[in-house]
């Protein structure tokens, strides 16, 4: 007996036996993303109102099974979204989200003042901030709240893509874009400059001279002594500090001291990205057609 081969139906976003007429533009695509990307307007997917069947060619009104064939256009359908999916990837509707969620509805819950899913892992866990979802990736600056991406949650509670965060943690921006509170557990970065400092004694005429400076983690002020590897919080041991009413950081290590504190922040970003599920913080969004 031969082994017969399942032919995918659709394009590299959905797999899918069926196609729609965009209302915006009466043109045909497979999915919401192909329209979007090749054209210079944005689909409403909710307005779509026909679509053409992949293996008959009948064109009707949105249904899941096929009028002239019968074939069933998508394991998963949501009439809401207009989303069809013949792959499983535990598919769910948010009615408060308003769209469709992959990862399993069981691994999710929606926090209503953050406005979107997150991991169960997260409940009762993190920094709720309102409407955070339906803000930008502060990273690359694009929508959240519908991103076909996983979102990560840091410290500070501002969401951002995970791949964003992983490009941070291997560049060495370790601060987030928006409140500039620290992205990563430092701990283990924050004992390599205090090595660094160790080692690096001061000319005798900085070694009375105090700054001030605000710790952008803990948000206190406090009085220290200079150092020009970096100034360090009193309170939370924290390097990300800056001279108060001035806005540039304090922190000027060697090249190879970078390259310590990266290696040890990716290992400890890899570990807290797992504890975080690998569906992300957010559920990834399927958003509609």
């Amino acid at each position: 007996m031969s082994d017969v081969k399942t032919v995918r139906i659709g394009c590299e976003h959905y797999a899918r036996k069926c196609v729609f007429v965009a209302p915006c533009c009466k043109k045909f695509y497979k999915c919401r993303v192909c329209h979007d990307e090749n054209e210079t307007h944005v689909i409403d997917r909710k307005a779509v109102e026909h679509i053409k069947c992949s293996m008959c060619d009948l064109v009707q009104n949105v249904r899941n099974i096929c009028e002239g064939c019968n074939v069933v256009f998508g394991k998963y359908f949501c009439e809401k979204c207009r989303l069809y999916d013949d792959e499983d990837k535990g598919q769910f509707h948010c009615d408060e989200c308003g769209l469709c969620r992959i990862g399993g509805r069981s691994n999710f819950f929606h926090c209503e003042k953050c406005g979107t899913c997150l991991s169960n892992h997260l409940k009762g866990k993190h920094r709720c901030i309102e409407e955070i979802s339906r803000r930008n990736c502060a990273v690359c600056l694009e929508d959240l709240h519908t991103s076909r991406s996983n979102a990560h949650i840091p410290p500070c509670g501002h969401l951002i893509h995970r791949a964003c965060m992983e490009q941070c943690a291997q560049t060495g921006n370790y601060y987030c874009p928006t409140c500039a509170e620290s992205l990563f557990d430092m701990k283990q970065a924050w004992k390599i400059l205090d090595q660094e400092v160790a080692n690096t004694p001061m000319p005798d005429e900085y070694k009375d001279y105090h700054v001030a400076i605000l710790c952008r983690d803990c948000h206190q002020e406090n009085k220290v002594l200079f150092h020009v590897i970096g100034l360090k919080c009193p309170k939370c041991g924290s390097y990300n500090t800056c001279r108060s009413g001035e806005r540039y950081e304090t922190n000027n290590v060697t090249p190879q001291i970078q390259r310590q504190m990266s290696d040890v922040v990716q290992e400890q970003w890899s570990e807290e990205a797992q504890g975080q599920g690998s569906d992300g913080a957010q559920g990834q969004g399927s958003d509609g057609v």
